[in-house]
């Protein structure tokens, strides 16, 4: 197999990936991750996730590049990064006691050649408190994290129940990472 390499600078994608037992280069690849006007949270994952492998691609050829992007939807609401706590605290208060969608989208470019897929779970919230949501928004956690949180972390003890894999809920769904990989070997 070509050398892999991973469009994303999360450390949580990287230690995703590592247990796949797969070599791996990381290469992150910056990109515009503002929503286009109507966008749904599956073509943005998607639209994301492609930019992010093109834009690693052009350094080098003769590679795989996997790029990934995941965004949190509440209905057709979609909840990126925030900003700052009180940008989570919003969010959390959004997604307190109710259902909300973890989109992931994945990019595997080769060359001229693009395979996407889109990987969807479901998550129920418990209804949080004002002080558990300040709390969690303060220490810094949910920053980094598409919806204000992150299931591995602090956020674990929010979730009442889900559907899909833990992965993608993660940011990166090992099922359709080695589908497409499997794919591309396949067809070589």
């Amino acid at each position: 197999m070509k050398r892999l390499v991973l469009a994303s600078a999360s450390p949580r994608r990287s230690e995703l990936l590592a247990r796949l037992g797969l070599a791996f280069e990381v290469r992150p690849a910056a990109v515009d991750e503002t929503p286009q006007r109507g966008e749904s949270a599956e073509a943005l994952a998607l639209r994301l996730a492609r930019a992010k492998a093109l834009a690693s691609t052009k350094e080098r050829w003769g590679e795989l590049v996997l790029g990934a992007d995941t965004v949190v939807a509440k209905g057709a609401s979609i909840l990126g990064k925030p900003a700052n706590a009180v940008e989570a605290e919003r969010m959390l208060e959004i997604l307190s006691g109710a259902e909300h969608r973890v989109v992931t989208g994945l990019a595997l470019v080769d060359g001229e050649a693009v395979a996407e897929a889109c990987a969807i779970s479901r998550v129920w919230f418990r209804t949080l408190t004002p002080g558990e949501i300040a709390r969690y928004a303060a220490g810094g956690e949910p920053l980094d994290a598409a919806g204000g949180y992150a299931i591995q972390g602090g956020a674990a003890s929010f979730v009442a129940r889900m559907t899909g894999s833990y992965s993608k809920v993660v940011g990166l769904p090992l099922m359709e990472v080695m589908r497409l990989l499997q794919e591309k070997e396949r067809r070589t």
